[in-house]
């Protein structure tokens, strides 16, 4: 066979393996609103960057008839390419050759590629759409999973792993994007259950369906699994894109920084109106965070679940930063079990991929009740604060109003180390509020009084003026400046700039017990 019948029948087999399963199969993959696994590599990655490898790899099973039926990469494509200019490892899954089932030959694709990724310290992208391991295969399909959820827990803190569901991805095979850093879903079109419906009706009489069971608005407000959720596949992955410009490569390096195009003196007049002169009325602390970071630009990140804690990234004078906050507006800001998991998760990440903190704090303490303390919150909020305590990255504070109790502690205060900790003149630091420390303090009093009301506010205001404001913790030195609420993006970036060379260990151990 000469050269270019060589060079010909290349191409032959090229053209093939984009066709995956075939032109019928694409076209129920796009009636069903979904993209091929190459569309969505070509909108996931800069254009003309993917590098496909192992191309012509095929499964080995002998047995159902699969011996005869062999389609060139059996089913997931896998490669690297660029995002913004950096690389990144990618795999996706693809439904049209055996519904994506995961094979023996299919598993070590991505292991291979999980490998590269670790050892060349970049991302690694899974775009997941799978009916789950082949059972023509049997318990070689399971070795492959559990290949594949060991590299990914290697990899964990080391490189950011970031997984996108774009159609079933159900039991074993959940766990894999359960391990990475953050999970994408589509509205309507994917799914996350380690049981189906049938068999969840089966077990326990419960008639529900894929999208109540496990769909992305389930996973991303009800049970936390989903960092995101988006309408279209499009959308989703332009959000995956964004996502990574806060990213650094590794745990080795900063995360990428950009030019600033807002002045870092900006004072912002509007924080001054922000907080209520009522201490018990809320306000959005969205609001706070539009008027601090660089152009007002914040990309949330589960901000459809436990919404009293607010996580995301943002810039400040054009370097990334994480931002954790107390929501106001949402059960007045309290930390309970799902912000608690929340915060440190989020916390820990930016931690291990060295994203400084800043922690925008108005929290009245833990929230109360039998079903809190019955679901553990001791144990979910100490997470928090291990994950705070731990956290070696510039961490700085700025105190809006409230900051009672536990929860004052909790909140990245100056004893857990804290590096720079600010507070307006509305912050409030003390045991507990102002009504429940009189309660306690003067109840004799109140109860023998000709008017209890009066008597209480009399008292609330003398407690005020006593203890529930930033100087007496200023005096300390646990508050490192009481400032103007309008120079706080100045006194915020003047903190992370000389927290630069911040170096902070944590003592020699194989690794922490944090109350899981």
């Amino acid at each position: 066979m000469s050269m270019d019948e060589k060079l010909k029948r290349l191409e032959e087999l090229k053209r093939k393996t984009e066709l995956g399963g075939g032109e019928k199969r694409l076209a129920a993959q796009h009636a069903k609103g979904k993209l091929s696994a190459r569309e969505r590599l070509d909108l996931l990655l800069d254009e003309g960057s993917f590098v496909e490898l192992d191309r012509f790899v095929t499964h080995r099973s002998t047995e159902f008839g699969l011996e005869e039926n062999k389609i060139l990469g059996d089913g997931v494509v896998t490669g690297y390419g660029a995002i913004h200019g950096r690389l990144v490892y990618v795999f996706s899954q693809d439904f049209t050759v055996f519904g994506g089932s995961l094979s023996e030959a299919h598993a070590e694709k991505i292991v291979k590629l999980q490998e590269m990724a670790l050892k060349n310290g970049a991302p690694l992208i899974g775009l997941n759409d799978s009916g789950g391991a082949r059972i023509q295969e049997g318990v070689v399909s399971l070795g492959g999973y559990a290949d594949i959820f060991l590299r990914n827990t290697l990899a964990s803190g080391v490189i950011p792993q970031i997984s996108v569901v774009l159609g079933p991805c159900a039991g074993g095979a959940v766990y894999s994007p359960a391990i990475t850093d953050f999970i994408f879903m589509v509205r309507g079109t994917s799914y996350m259950f380690v049981t189906g419906p049938d068999v969840v009706k089966t077990v326990t009489h419960e008639d529900v369906d894929m999208e109540s069971l496990g769909g992305a608005d389930i996973h991303a407000s009800k049970s936390g699994v989903a960092h995101f959720a988006h309408d279209s596949e499009p959308e989703t992955l332009a959000a995956v894109r964004e996502l990574m410009r806060f990213l650094p490569q590794n745990n080795q390096e900063p995360p990428p920084a950009v030019e600033a195009t807002d002045s870092p003196d900006r004072r912002d007049e509007k924080l001054l109106e922000i907080v209520p002169d009522n201490p018990n009325h809320p306000y959005d602390m969205h609001a706070v965070i539009e008027c601090v970071v660089d152009d007002g630009f914040f990309l949330e990140v589960h901000a459809g679940f436990a919404g009293n804690i607010i996580t995301g990234f943002a810039r400040l004078g054009g370097a990334p930063v994480g931002i954790i906050a107390n929501q106001p507006a949402m059960l007045a800001g309290v930390l309970d079990i799902d912000s608690s998991d929340k915060g440190a998760r989020f916390i820990r990440f930016c931690d291990a991929f060295n994203v400084p903190l800043l922690i925008l704090e108005d929290v009245p303490g833990f929230l109360p009740g039998v079903g809190q303390e019955h679901g553990g919150i001791i144990r979910h909020g100490a997470k928090l604060l291990y994950a705070f305590s731990e956290a070696t990255v510039p961490k700085v504070t700025v105190i809006t109003r409230k900051a009672y109790g536990g929860a004052y502690d909790v909140m990245n205060s100056k004893h857990i180390r804290g590096d720079i900790n600010l507070g307006w003149p509305t912050a409030e630091i003390a045991v507990m509020g102002p009504k429940g420390a009189v309660e306690i303090l003067f109840r004799r009093e109140i109860a023998e009084a000709d008017d209890p009301e009066a008597a209480t506010e009399e008292r609330m205001a003398e407690y005020r003026e006593k203890f529930a404001h930033p100087y007496i913790a200023a005096s300390r030195g646990y508050l490192d400046d009481v400032i103007d609420p309008r120079d706080t993006r100045p006194r915020v970036i003047s903190a992370l700039q000389m927290l630069r060379s911040k170096r902070d260990e944590n003592p020699l151990k194989k690794h922490g017990n944090i109350p899981l």
